[in-house]
């Protein structure tokens, strides 16, 4: 069990000359279980009664064009998640890039967006993965540069997630909590908390989670990621493509204990969602699958009966 969350806040953090005074702290913005839409298990998501939010990746919506009647239908909240602004590069942000965000989170009538505190290219070469940036008081500067930039084009908040981290950067100044306190703080954003990633960071480097769970602004904490991997070797990897295992399931139910304990009271108020990219088990074993995440949050799982759907449609 992990320790009981801490109350005091991080004042240890020191600011930084020009940084705005810190305004109020988010609030939730979604609430309950949410599920990253994919249009694999679009039929499926619709027979979860316990559903209070989707999430659609960015890059993989229309550009131009109407969105999916199938994501529309749930009429549930849907956030517009971000793998390509690459926040955490030398460049700033892309114009192009920041205009699909917006315009995407105005017709879903988004309440907020979310991307990832990482770069995923350089000198215009993509990297093709979400890569981590040196916890260092630079790198820090760089990053809540260009998450200023976005957040002045953007129309609604943006959260910012802890990407996935197999190699540690050498010359690291401040832990994973610290670093994402005081970018929140820098910001004024709040944060997507990436759970299996943090997971990962405990395997992977040894990370006490206790202690990164004491030092986190929970406040400030929109809304939780949870997905599924596999250890290869001596190494954790996020894969989304794994049932989730006993220890993310239960760092999640101490991550959600956290956020009642600040402000997210009774069941179905923090927020928390699943994330599956394929290897998709067929719907019975997935809701099974989606029901021990609820459970492990301490909700209570529900769905209602669908009609079976037509030969060759998508569940």
């Amino acid at each position: 069990m992990i320790s009981p969350p801490a109350t005091r806040r991080r004042a240890d953090i020191p600011a930084t000359p020009g940084d705005p005074e810190p305004r109020s702290a988010p609030g939730a913005a979604v609430t309950g279980f949410g599920v990253g839409w994919r249009p694999e298990i679009a039929g499926m998501l619709a027979a979860r009664a316990d559903l209070g939010f989707v999430e659609v990746i960015v890059e993989n919506m229309p550009g131009r064009g109407p969105l999916p009647p199938a994501l529309l239908g749930l009429g549930v909240p849907v956030v517009p998640h971000g793998i390509g602004l690459s926040l955490g590069g030398a460049e700033p942000p892309e114009a192009a890039r920041l205009r699909r965000i917006a315009t995407l989170a105005q017709a879903l009538d988004a309440p907020l967006v979310s991307e990832h505190a990482a770069f995923v290219r350089t000198g215009g070469h993509e990297a093709g993965h979400l890569l981590p940036v040196p916890h260092t008081r630079d790198a820090l500067a760089v990053l809540t540069a260009n998450v200023r930039i976005a957040r002045a084009e953007l129309p609604v908040p943006l959260a910012l997630e802890n990407p996935a981290s197999l190699l540690r950067w050498p010359d690291n100044e401040l832990t994973l909590a610290d670093f994402l306190t005081e970018l929140a703080e820098r910001t004024d954003a709040p944060l997507l908390l990436d759970i299996s990633n943090l997971y990962g960071d405990t395997v992977n480097h040894g990370l006490d989670p206790a202690t990164t769970f004491d030092r986190l602004p929970w406040e400030r904490v929109a809304y939780l990621h949870v997905a599924g991997g596999v250890m290869l070797g001596e190494h954790y990897h996020d894969t989304h493509l794994h049932r989730v295992g006993p220890g993310p399931l239960e760092l999640l139910a101490e991550a959600v204990r956290r956020l009642r304990a600040h402000g997210r009271s009774g069941p179905g108020q923090a927020a928390y969602l699943l994330e599956r990219d394929g290897h998709y088990p067929p719907p019975s074993r997935l809701h099974d699958e989606l029901d021990e995440v609820v459970t492990a949050a301490g909700d209570r799982p529900a769905r209602r009966p669908l009609a079976p759907p037509p030969p060759g449609a998508l569940w």
